[in-house]
């Protein structure tokens, strides 16, 4: 009885030697490679990204800019009537640049800039309906409706990207490689390929 006893201890040891716990040190010497990365995502009380490691933009939280909410409420009150700043901000809540990170806002304003002629807009709508964001899956319909618009526009980018959905959607299992193959860059250059129109300035919003 003694000795079964003792072989439980032992064996009840051994496998507790086995799970070795990291301090948080340790655990960071193991992330290795990401010196190398362009991006650096960025987690924060307005939600995760990937964000170049040059980007910099007005975080509405911050001690030192009290003003920052109130630059970007009088934003959202060009957005109401200035289409491209709708677009500007569609662009921000997609990237969580000063607010929260919300796809169901990015496509709203998105849809309010598309609807009333931006073609970046609708350029990127027709991406972010064939990417699918968050718990939104793909829908190639809406996404060759608007890249639809920014192809009569005369958007070439647009040209190009409704032929090639329009030739994988021949295939569900061509369409659903592609678009997997392609996720990572649309998302990735909508983050930090389009340069805002909207900056701040000392009478306000103004566009360039």
């Amino acid at each position: 009885m003694h000795r079964l006893l003792l072989a439980l201890l032992l064996a009840s040891s051994a496998a507790c030697a086995q799970d070795v716990v990291h301090t948080p040190s340790e655990q960071a010497s193991q992330n290795t490679g990401t010196a190398d990365k362009q991006t650096i995502r960025i987690c924060d009380e307005y939600g995760c990204a990937e964000r170049p490691r040059n980007y910099s933009s007005f975080n509405p939280a911050a001690g030192s800019n009290p003003q920052a909410e109130q630059r970007l409420q009088a934003l959202r009150e060009v957005a109401e009537r200035d289409p491209r700043a709708a677009y500007d901000l569609g662009l921000r809540h997609f990237r969580g640049d000063g607010v929260r990170q919300d796809s169901y806002q990015a496509i709203r304003w998105m849809r309010e800039a598309g609807e009333a002629g931006v073609v970046k807009a609708q350029l990127a709508l027709g991406q972010f309906y064939l990417m699918g964001l968050e718990e939104m899956g793909s829908d190639p319909a809406e996404a060759e409706k608007w890249l639809g618009m920014a192809a009569d526009a005369g958007d070439k980018s647009a040209v190009k990207l409704l032929q090639q959905a329009r030739t994988a959607k021949r295939n569900e299992a061509e369409y659903r490689r592609w678009v997997n193959l392609n996720r990572s860059y649309w998302y990735g250059y909508w983050h930090s390929g389009y340069a805002y129109g909207w900056h701040w300035g000392n009478s306000g919003w103004y566009y360039r």
